[in-house]
């Protein structure tokens, strides 16, 4: 009998992940005889944690905060894209035993972004500029999905110069990218083809974003990765603007394309069903 393949996310707190229930999805939609677990793992735990994926007969797992710079260390190879974004999400052991690393977050961006846009993403922007809000984590990822995706020209607006700036290193020869400071935020929307949030402004709990459209042309498109709420202050704005609007649940469910597909053998569909049942977990 084959056993039941697992895989899974680690991080602590992690009861709050949307993963289980759209790995779910998919499991049941393939009728893969599979599981998909959440594991409450501390940061002195992680190194027990990913050890025991081998011998409890995992494929491998996401990872979620604190974890995802943490794990780099921690396994065998990661691969050039997470190591431009330096964080990790997605574990896969394979047959030999080894670890693989990488981070799915660049291509869900992309990939969200791609599914919403009224053109092709390789022609959409003509050239102009992306501007991204923020400089963390996301950003990191957003940096390098667009400067991969051949976007040669790439504003990062944030309150610390110096850390927009530092971003410049991920970039790539073929990419300009320029740090704008806070105050000029507005500014740097006048030509741009495509705006992305990065920050947590406008998330639930948070402070709203400041952020006036008037100078982005009609054209440009704008995403928001927050998704709680979907319907956030800047995609509300945008659409008062007439500007093309893209929330930030689809990041989510395409960056979890590539570890199913590594761990249960299906590259898996994201769609309305999909959409719809994540959307209704989370309440």
């Amino acid at each position: 009998m084959t056993a039941q393949l697992r895989a899974g996310v680690m991080g602590w707190p992690v009861k709050h992940s949307l993963s289980p229930v759209l790995h779910g999805h998919w499991l049941k939609r393939y009728g893969i005889d599979g599981s998909y677990e959440a594991f409450p793992v501390k940061p002195e735990e992680l190194p027990d944690a990913i050890a025991r994926l081998r011998d409890e007969g995992f494929r491998g797992t996401n990872l979620t905060v604190p974890h995802k710079e943490a794990a780099m260390a921690l396994v065998d190879r990661v691969d050039a894209t997470a190591r431009r974004i330096g964080a990790v999400n997605t574990l896969v052991l394979g047959d030999d035993g080894s670890l693989d690393a990488t981070n799915t977050d660049a291509y869900g961006l992309v990939e969200n972004i791609r599914d919403h846009a009224p053109e092709p993403l390789e022609t959409l922007f003509g050239g102009r500029p992306a501007v991204i809000l923020g400089a963390g984590g996301a950003a990191r990822a957003a940096v390098v999905g667009l400067a991969d995706l051949g976007i040669g020209d790439i504003r990062v607006v944030n309150r610390t110069l110096s850390r927009a700036a530092a971003l410049a290193d991920i970039a790539g020869p073929d990419c300009t990218l320029r740090a704008v400071g806070w105050d000029a935020r507005e500014a740097a929307l006048a030509d741009a083809g495509l705006l992305v949030n990065t920050t947590t402004l406008g998330m639930e709990g948070q402070p709203l974003l400041d952020l006036d459209l008037a100078t982005l042309p009609l054209d440009a498109v704008v995403n928001d990765i927050v998704y709680a709420p979907l319907e956030t202050g800047l995609l509300a704005a945008a659409r008062g603007h007439g500007n093309p609007s893209v929330d930030g649940l689809g990041m989510l469910l395409h960056q979890a394309r590539a570890g199913f597909r590594a761990w249960f053998g299906v590259d898996p569909v994201v769609d309305d069903d999909l959409r719809d049942a994540v959307l209704g977990a989370r309440g």
